[in-house]
């Protein structure tokens, strides 16, 4: 899909769609609490519809009344599937389902595609075995194999939330139905995006949990289970700042229908930065809004002066390698334009870029948040051609019909 750059600032309304990390969140937190919850706001999309199946393969049941609403209905227990749960690449998914499904009453495995084969899940994994808990993998990625004897259970847990907050996220949303209270302790200097670490905990309170932070590495969490509840779940974060920077690059007005402030996900820090554009810092720590990066490391290629990001290692483990994907194609729009030094990302960037015919094939390697951020450079640069532009389905499958709301015109490649 060939993006052609607007000849005027993009005006409009748009609204994003739910937040993926609360709707699947949500979803489980409703198929472990005996009851129906009804879920609005929610997201509809790839990796939504991969967790709902997954529930439903273990007895829970998920209608879908509108485009933007999950009715779950469960006895508050999860079955043993018949079959593995394939949950594509899918990261949250994966990861909290792994711990969830330690409540089930036999064996389940939890696989993925090819690209989740090569995510690390081990830190997990050796979490839940200091549970007493039996899960296994052959590599340290999926699929995961876990004999669950329906119980998850009980004294201090110790996790490495250093490569993936998720991890930390698993085990806090399982530990409610501890045989008593569970603490999850960090280990290692700090969490990855603790912010989402915050999500989830603010969902699982609203769904009848007791959770206590004892220190900034330690929560505990009673034995309470969860009661059906009505949800609401705020627009996605990570979806907006597309449309932030796309209202930056342009000098456009996007109204999204909610302030920046209203946001509770901690990708909405990166509005902060987005609104200096194009004086962006020199220096920008990422590791607290990490899907926002890509983002912001297009936005930075039209900068006034170069735009160094650090603390985003663990993007070499989301859905691609993603400081190498950036990389990679931010060079193949021009040669330099940036580089990496050991995990950080440097973007030279080049404000006279804008207005050139450019023709360049982005590969996307199968990961949405690249297809939707160089999206972002074909408003300014003429040929920005996005390869397999259906990725985006993962958590945005109406990003192409937004940007044409706006007057944007794609053309098919």
């Amino acid at each position: 899909m060939t993006i052609v750059p607007p000849a005027r600032p993009l005006v409009g309304r748009v609204t994003p769609p739910g937040s993926k990390s609360i709707t699947n969140r949500a979803l489980l937190l409703a198929a472990l609490a005996k009851g129906t919850s009804r879920l609005t706001g929610a997201l509809k999309s790839k990796d939504t519809a991969l967790m709902a199946r997954a529930l439903g393969q273990m007895g829970v049941t998920v209608e879908e009344p509108d485009a933007t609403t999950f009715i779950v209905t469960s006895d508050g227990t999860l079955k043993a599937p018949t079959e593995a749960l394939v949950l594509g690449n899918a990261g949250t998914a994966t990861r909290f389902l792994t711990a969830a499904v330690s409540l089930v009453e036999g064996r389940v495995v939890v696989d993925g595609d090819e690209a989740m084969r090569k995510r690390p899940i081990e830190p997990l994994l050796v979490a839940l075995r200091s549970l007493g808990i039996d899960a296994t993998s052959e590599t340290g990625c999926p699929p995961v194999v876990i004999d669950g004897t329906g119980s998850f259970g009980s004294g201090r847990v110790e996790i490495d939330g250093g490569l993936s907050s998720q991890y930390v996220s698993a085990l806090l949303m399982a530990a409610p139905y501890g045989d008593g209270p569970i603490e999850v302790a960090l280990t290692g200097k700090d969490l990855d995006a603790r912010g989402y670490v915050n999500l989830t905990l603010a969902a699982m309170r609203a769904f009848g949990a007791k959770v206590e932070q004892l220190d900034e590495m330690t929560w505990r969490v009673e034995p309470t289970g969860y009661r059906a509840t009505d949800f609401h779940i705020e627009p996605d974060a990570s979806a907006a700042t597309y449309l932030w920077a796309a209202e930056a690059l342009t000098g456009g007005s996007i109204e999204l229908g909610v302030p920046m402030d209203a946001f509770t996900q901690p990708d909405a820090e990166a509005a902060r930065f987005i609104s200096m554009f194009p004086h962006l810092p020199a220096v920008i720590d990422g590791s607290q809004m990490q899907d926002a990066v890509p983002t912001l490391a297009v936005l930075s290629a039209f900068n006034e002066t170069p735009v160094r990001f650090i603390g985003i290692a663990n993007l070499r483990v989301k859905e691609c390698d993603r400081i190498s994907a950036l990389s990679t194609e931010l060079n193949r729009i021009r040669a330099g334009l940036a580089h990496e030094e050991g995990d950080d990302l440097v973007v030279s960037s080049d404000p006279g870029l804008a207005g050139q015919a450019l023709p360049t094939k982005i590969e996307t390697y199968e990961d949405h948040r690249i297809a939707m951020s160089f999206a972002l450079a074909g408003l300014k640069i003429g040929g920005i051609t996005i390869l397999d532009p259906l990725c985006v389905g993962k958590t945005y499958p109406g990003y192409w019909d937004a940007l044409r709301s706006l007057s944007v015109e794609t053309r098919e490649a």
